[in-house]
């Protein structure tokens, strides 16, 4: 060996991923690991389940730099199949249960999925992902279904193994997540053991975790859910499962086991405050109440802190960067003190750099508006195929995010808009999220959306979607002269149209794409 090569030098080798989850699985042996409905699964359980379900992909030809997908509502096998993925050095990608079978073929011939591990509820659909996505060449079932052999049989069967992570390149991919498609057709982040291990470390760090978590996983982990999962094991915590989000059986969950640290999507939050009353329950526990995946409204916000007590807490980031970018803590959410917080996302997260850019990557002023860069070994390799949006994403040595912010002189981070989103009109500029706050604002507004459409006069008009609260007797005179007076005139909707919901993506957040397909098509714009 050549002297003076990174094998030559400790210091320079990191742990793999693989390091990290066999660490945290085999430290606390009797405590619950996971708890979904009645069934609760020790670390013992835990750690024997991923060391037979290696042993069973392998059997399938599961092997360094292979395919492995899973389609499944959340289960304590779900995170076995990713665990023994990653320890056997294979290459992991999600399929979310609310997209169609035509997503799931996509993806897997893009992934290049060999193995696909489906629940039974999903054994339909498994089987025209079969016939019709060539790479997949084993369909395992999460118990007994027509969709393939059960692997809970084939695990019973395949005898202990003592777990042992791989010699890995910690820049292998691990993980190929594939972006929410808000921007068009989705990609495949490559996603590394070294970028998976600082994702445990950041968010240790920086998203609240409590000493001893009680983790309530209610969105898919899959998919981003799954982020909180090992650094809860790592501590001796515990992660709850929801198989489908429910806001009554949500709040029955934290009074049950005493939840303490969760994740939700704004949308959940929304559904909670309107349909759910949680300051009528017991929450006492809970420490910690990460929000994240699209933005949420000062006004929302409020009401949450009142609902919750000052336990919210705002993180940042994107699939690119594992989620990993910024935080707004929760003794920032000072609706008395620091009001003007409530809009930020937060300061840079442990681990990350992040810088407002100009066109050609240099840091703009406090103050000034420019695209939000990130640095971090949480960033992916690039996307999976795609050199050419590799190149553009990664450019300059920052990763490019297409959300344009601006940093106050406090160094807190405010996000003004996606670069895509922007509408133009009559040469002006306008950014669509301080529209939406304003119109949130508003007492009878429960949710707005913001978009440009086709103008012969102004190149886009801007036009608002507004879903009003139950009973409210709001018009559009009012919201309009409400934007005029705190935003001027050219940010003024031109049309508002009210709307009983507004659409949105597998992940929760408002589908702008599908806003503005209607209108847009054919008209010389990308809708994307």
């Amino acid at each position: 060996m050549a002297p003076g090569s990174t094998s030559d030098a400790p210091h320079l080798v990191g742990p793999s991923y693989g390091d990290v989850i066999v660490e945290a699985l085999t430290r606390y042996r009797t405590r619950d690991a996971f708890v979904l409905g009645e069934r609760r699964t020790t670390y013992a359980e835990l750690a024997d389940m991923v060391g037979r379900t290696q042993q069973v992909l392998a059997d399938h030809g599961v092997r360094a730099g292979r395919g492995v997908g899973v389609l499944s509502p959340n289960a304590p096998e779900v995170f076995a199949v990713q665990a023994a993925t990653f320890l056997t050095g294979a290459r992991y990608s999600g399929l979310h249960v609310l997209g169609s079978v035509e997503d799931h073929v996509v993806l897997c011939e893009d992934a290049e999925i060999e193995v696909l591990v489906v629940h039974p509820a999903f054994a339909g659909t498994a089987a025209e992902i079969a016939d019709r996505a060539g790479s997949v060449k084993h369909v395992l079932s999460i118990g007994p279904s027509d969709a393939g052999p059960d692997l809970l049989a084939l695990c019973a069967a395949a005898g202990p193994r003592r777990l042992a992570a791989p010699v890995v390149d910690e820049d292998t991919t691990a993980w190929l997540q594939y972006t929410g498609g808000t921007t068009g057709r989705p990609k495949g982040a490559m996603l590394s053991h070294r970028a998976l291990v600082q994702e445990v470390q950041t968010l240790t760090a920086s998203w609240g975790l409590p000493e001893r978590p009680v983790y309530l996983a209610s969105s898919p982990i899959t998919h981003a859910a799954v982020l909180p999962v090992v650094p809860v094991l790592a501590r001796g915590g515990t992660v709850v499962l929801q198989q489908a989000f429910d806001p009554d059986a949500w709040l029955t969950l934290v009074e049950r086991e005493r939840v303490n640290y969760a994740f939700v999507v704004p949308t959940m939050l929304y559904t909670m405050l309107d349909k759910a009353d949680p300051a009528s329950r017991d929450t006492s526990s809970l420490e910690t109440l990460c929000y994240g995946a699209a933005p949420m409204t000062p006004s929302r916000l409020l009401e949450a802190h009142e609902a919750f007590g000052q336990v919210m807490m705002q993180v940042y980031g994107q699939t690119e960067c594992i989620g990993m970018t910024t935080s707004l803590r929760k003794d920032e959410h000072d609706p008395v003190g620091r009001p003007d917080l409530l809009t930020s996302c937060g300061r840079a997260a442990l681990g990350v750099r992040v810088e407002i850019l100009d066109d050609d990557g240099a840091a703009v002023a406090d103050g000034e508006v420019g695209e939000i860069g990130v640095r971090s070994r949480a960033v992916m390799n690039g996307y999976w195929k795609r050199e050419e949006e590799t190149a553009e994403a990664l450019r300059g040595g920052w990763l490019r995010t297409g959300d344009m912010g601006v940093r106050d002189d406090g160094g807190f981070l405010h996000i003004v808009d996606r670069t895509k989103d922007m509408i133009v009109t009559g040469g002006f500029n306008v950014f669509p999220r301080e529209v939406e706050d304003v119109l949130t604002g508003h007492p009878d507004v429960r949710q707005a959306a913001v978009i440009g459409l086709p103008d012969d006069r102004w190149g886009e008009s801007v036009t608002a979607f507004v879903v009003a609260r139950p009973g409210a007797g709001v018009d559009a005179g009012e919201l309009t002269a409400l934007v005029r007076s705190r935003k001027g005139a050219h940010q003024v909707p031109k049309r508002v149209e009210f709307v009983p919901e507004l659409p949105t993506t597998v992940v929760g957040k408002i589908d702008k794409k599908a806003l503005r397909a209607a209108h847009w098509t054919g008209q010389g714009r990308n809708v994307h």
